[in-house]
């Protein structure tokens, strides 16, 4: 694809590292993959948008970060005589830089759709707890919920009411608020 050299080291050096717990490759080869859909649908160059999403994050793998990796991105780009639009998608898709080019907005929107989406990024130990937790409390704060369990990474959340104090009617409603209230209280990917 006539992209130099250095570049292309850089690219294999993704491989071997990872941000939030994605791997670095996969997650600008997925950011291609959307960033090319995007491209299509809005009838911008789809292989110079692929082009821009594969660089989006190079200046991650620079040995010695002293700036944002945006910006150390947007410097190798322009020294390896990338197009300006390849440029200032790498420079803005942290809003680091302007953006110029719909190509940026692009890049930013995928780069975005892939770090958001369930499972991409590791999450610790002790925020999946409070999270779950969370979940629990929220359902558990309607009257006449016996027990709730939140399963399926917190994905699911069993509801368990007593039966002599709710009928079918209310449980349904029950359940309708739960959710309305965990869309209001709890932030989730996706949302």
């Amino acid at each position: 694809h006539n992209m130099h050299v250095e570049l292309l080291k850089l690219i294999g050096r993704m491989k071997y590292r990872t941000s939030y717990g994605q791997n670095l490759l996969n997650h600008s080869m997925e950011v291609a993959y959307l960033a090319g859909i995007m491209a299509a649908e809005i009838g911008v160059d789809v292989d110079l948008a692929k082009r821009a999403a594969i660089l989006h994050d190079i200046g991650k793998c620079v040995e010695k970060e002293t700036a944002p990796h945006a910006l150390i991105g947007y410097e190798l780009a322009k020294k390896y005589k990338e197009k300006y639009t390849v440029c200032n998608a790498i420079g803005a898709h942290h809003e680091d830089i302007e953006m110029e080019t719909p190509i940026a907005v692009l890049i930013q929107a995928a780069d975005s759709i892939s770090g958001a989406r369930p499972g991409a990024r590791r999450e610790s130990l002790e925020n999946y707890v409070k999270r779950l937790q969370k979940l629990e409390e929220i359902a558990q704060s309607f009257e006449g919920v016996a027990k709730t369990f939140a399963i399926q990474a917190g994905r699911e959340i069993r509801v368990i009411v007593e039966p002599d104090a709710i009928d079918d009617f209310t449980a349904d409603e029950i359940s309708v608020n739960v959710a309305k209230k965990i869309e209001l209280e709890m932030e989730y990917p996706g949302q």
